[in-house]
């Protein structure tokens, strides 16, 4: 798969969907893409020096090196870091290094569109090491001489520039539409929810399951694979499991997913106990690289087998949320839920027995709803210094 290539594609045909006669009113632009996916691109041309490492690609081989610099249990003493996949990087490149730049999957498509190279947000740097807290790069990072590789940070929805010429004259939008840094998938998706208060959560069920809870207190413990994202005056404690709808889509189709669903009864509990994982591999609750899959026997009735992954995801979720509590963050009260798995009413009444907790979907389920939040925060913020 030529991933670089379908997401600018992919990028270029949404702008395109947009109606001809909305595109003058789009004052402003932003987007999210998966945490920890990694580019490292030319500084100059800002063509990639190397295929982009996935969100769920472990370099466990750069785990040593990078928890022989880090804290113990920082948020990057995990193969999947950004910053494990930075020192994996670096350390197989023999070739001139001095004109390279890191850069996250959110980071590079919206440089399609302002031109400016090098820049991200606080979310998405997170992984790579960056520390919400303090509002800059740790002593310990900027010590290492791949540290001239890391971009400059702005809060999430922070105007970068003007969208460039070629896209406007093309697509015609106004002369005015600003570019805004992104966010991560699920912080987007929690965005999008509106969960204000301590206690709430979110779970995201796309292709993985990724909880973000409120929390008046900063969690950060990489032997849990838990980690906090700041949200102006609070925190975002969560993680994200490999476990989620990339799953079902290799045993059912769509079809046989609604089909299937309508034949379960939610109030029942199911006898069997699963780990449903795409490949090997599990960040959160436990972080894993070499867990297994574990998606058998199957019984011969596609109705049991749908409900007993419905119901041991639903158990992965309550573990996750347990484990936040363990570790100090607020208790959960209430989860709203969004992606694809959101639609899905049995689900989220299994999910709700699981839990023990109200679970409704988010009264905005896409994630893309909470970038286009921040690009109003930037549209309201100005284009000063753009």
């Amino acid at each position: 798969m030529d991933w670089i290539r379908s997401w600018k594609s992919t990028l270029f045909l949404l702008l395109e969907d947009i109606p001809l006669h909305l595109r003058e009113f789009v004052v402003s632009i932003s987007l999210d893409g998966t945490s920890a996916t990694t580019i490292i691109v030319d500084s100059t041309t800002g063509e990639p020096l190397c295929r982009p490492l996935l969100y769920n690609e472990s370099c466990s081989d750069a785990l040593p090196t990078v928890k022989s610099i880090a804290p113990a249990n920082h948020t990057v003493c995990s193969g999947s870091s950004t910053l494990c996949k930075l020192v994996s990087w670096w350390n197989m490149v023999d070739s001139d290094k001095k004109l390279a730049t890191l850069l996250h999957q959110a980071d590079w498509l919206l440089w399609l569109l302002h031109g400016n190279l090098g820049v991200t947000d606080y979310n998405n740097a997170l992984k790579v090491g960056y520390d919400p807290e303090l509002d800059s790069y740790p002593h310990w990072l900027l010590a290492q001489p791949y540290s001239q590789f890391l971009p400059s940070v702005k809060a999430p929805g922070t105007p970068i520039g003007f969208l460039k010429e070629d896209v406007k004259t093309k697509y015609g939008f106004p002369k005015d539409c600003v570019v805004c840094t992104g966010t991560t998938d699920s912080i987007a998706a929690f965005l999008a929810a509106q969960a204000t208060q301590p206690g709430k959560a979110v779970t995201s069920l796309g292709s993985t399951l990724a909880v973000k809870l409120l929390s008046t207190s900063r969690i950060d413990d990489a032997r849990y694979g838990v980690y906090s994202h700041r949200l102006d005056d609070k925190w975002l404690v969560g993680g994200a499991s490999n476990t989620g709808g990339a799953v079902l889509r290799q045993i059912f189709t769509d079809e046989q997913l609604e089909h299937l669903s309508e034949q379960i009864d939610p109030m029942k509990t199911s006898p069997l106990d699963y780990y449903p994982l795409p490949t090997v591999g599990e960040r959160f609750p436990v972080a894993d690289p070499n867990m297994a899959p574990r998606l058998h026997p199957r019984p011969k009735s596609d109705v049991a087998y749908l409900h007993g992954i419905f119901e041991s995801i639903a158990r992965i979720e309550a573990n996750a949320y347990g484990l936040l509590k363990d570790l100090g963050a607020t208790q959960v009260e209430e989860v709203f839920t969004a992606g694809g798995g959101a639609k899905n009413a049995k689900w989220i009444k299994i999910r709700e027995r699981v839990l023990g907790l109200p679970v409704s979907p988010a009264i905005q389920t896409q994630a893309a709803y909470g970038a286009a939040l921040l690009a109003l925060k930037g549209a309201q913020q100005g284009v000063q210094g753009v």
